[in-house]
């Protein structure tokens, strides 16, 4: 089985969101909010077809939300 859904808020995680979770390509939804992520949202997101919401809210991350996650189709 794939993962499917990724709960991971409130953890108090630091450092930047890694770019490898553009390969859980099966992921509907994503919540990494109310942690102390930084940097940038990495374009690897933007590979997550099934993506339906992801929630990176109470972080501290920077720069422009990256063009590629607009190409995704939910």
């Amino acid at each position: 089985h794939q993962l499917q859904s990724l709960e991971l808020d409130g953890n108090q995680f630091t450092g930047p969101l890694p770019t490898e979770l553009g390969v859980l390509t099966a992921a509907h939804i994503m919540y990494l909010n109310a942690h102390e992520l930084g940097g940038s949202i990495p374009t690897e997101l933007g590979q997550l077809d099934a993506l339906q919401g992801l929630y990176l809210d109470d972080n501290a991350l920077s720069g422009p939300v990256p063009t590629e996650l607009g190409n995704l189709d939910k």
